[in-house]
């Protein structure tokens, strides 16, 4: 046991040391990234490093299996220059054996993305959706989908509006059953529309069947309302930003995963990929064991053997190629082509049996 808690306690080391420089090394990326993006607007320097800060969450949960990988590389190495790899085969303790406290905290670790990392990067992203959206507007533009329906709200320099449809077709290019409530500057609501369908085109909305009513102090409402058949009315939204907003499931905590997924489902949205996103989460602590065991078949070995440098590059290698191999699995199933089960746990079960194939082999000849 107390080996096993002395393992444990030097695989978490390596992984906080890596994570740690990883984390400088995309601040400091995405910063260069966000200067780039945002150097047509005024916006400082403060704002930058905020709106980088929100993104490290989400790229760290993106390299979470780069970061294991390292960590078992750094492990292993480190054992076998002290020679301790050694005295612990010498010990009796087998390769499989000296696996169980890494395997453990990757485990650990796989959980805590799942449950925690996941819920935070939801959170971060949609900060820095809104913050990044007024910047570049000077108004906010944000989506949100539940059982009353679509939501949507955009912003200018006249003002905020709110929409709600009852429904969309599939790529969300028409919207069903349109109310728009224009607030003014000032806060308070200066006028309402509503309509059969909507469409948005060329920046604005094109309304079939609209009513307008103008909220003003000292008018009626009703008596003043018109009728257009056709009405246009301008907007900061665009089709890619809402059907990116609809399409990326990070956005979504997984405990809330399930209920929007039938929200969507019940809008008129296909929700396969958010499906496919939530199976992979599941699957995450599965494929994090499989990174480690990848690692550990090309590392627990002595460096008098020569061929660390090779080993470290295969390694890595195998590991990038598992999680391409992963991607492209998850693809196939967000479009159609594969059972989402198959899509999500199909690479990360291959992979483990992968690992322990190349560690029995090591082990055993």
């Amino acid at each position: 046991m107390i080996l096993h808690l002395y393992f444990a306690r030097r695989f978490a080391l390596s992984l906080l040391v890596i994570t740690a420089v990883l984390t400088a090394l995309v601040l400091l990326v995405d910063l260069i990234d966000q200067t780039r993006k945002f150097s047509e607007f005024e916006v400082g320097l403060a704002k930058l490093v905020g709106l980088s800060l929100l993104n490290v969450p989400e790229t760290l949960n993106q390299i979470l299996p780069l970061i294991m990988i390292l960590g078992t590389v750094s492990l292993f190495l480190a054992l076998a220059r002290s020679s301790e790899l050694v005295v612990t085969r010498a010990a009796g303790r087998s390769a499989m054996r000296a696996l169980a406290a890494p395997i453990f905290v990757a485990v650990i670790v796989g959980v805590f993305a799942t449950t925690t990392l996941g819920p935070i990067v939801a959170a971060t992203s949609k900060r820095y959706a809104t913050l990044a959206d007024g910047y570049r507007s000077g108004g906010i533009s944000a989506l949100s989908v539940s059982e009353d329906g679509l939501w949507l709200r955009q912003g200018g320099s006249s003002g905020q509006t709110v929409i709600r449809a009852a429904r969309s077709n599939a790529d969300a290019s028409v919207l069903y059953d349109v109310t728009f409530v224009a607030y003014a500057r000032d806060g308070g609501p200066a006028r309402r529309i509503e309509a059969g369908s909507a469409a948005l085109q060329d920046g604005a909305w094109s309304l079939r069947q609209a009513k307008v009513w103008t909220l003003a102090t000292g008018i009626n409402p009703e008596a003043n309302a018109v009728v257009h058949d056709m009405l246009r009315v301008e907007s900061t939204l665009t089709l890619d930003r809402i059907r990116e907003t609809l399409g990326t499931p990070t956005g979504v905590s997984i405990w809330d995963m399930n209920e929007f997924i039938a929200q969507l489902e019940q809008a008129g949205f296909s929700a396969r990929k958010h499906e496919v996103w939530l199976q992979s989460q599941l699957a995450r602590p599965l494929f994090l064991v499989a990174m480690v065991l990848v690692a550990a078949a090309f590392t627990m070995r002595h460096t008098r053997f020569g061929g660390t440098g090779t080993a470290v590059l295969a390694a890595v290698l195998l590991g990038f190629s598992l999680y391409f191999i992963r991607s492209f699995a998850q693809i196939l199933g967000e479009n159609g082509q594969i059972p989402v089960l198959l899509s999500a746990w199909a690479a990360p079960l291959a992979a483990v049996l992968l690992g322990l194939g190349l560690l029995l082999r090591t082990e055993d000849g």
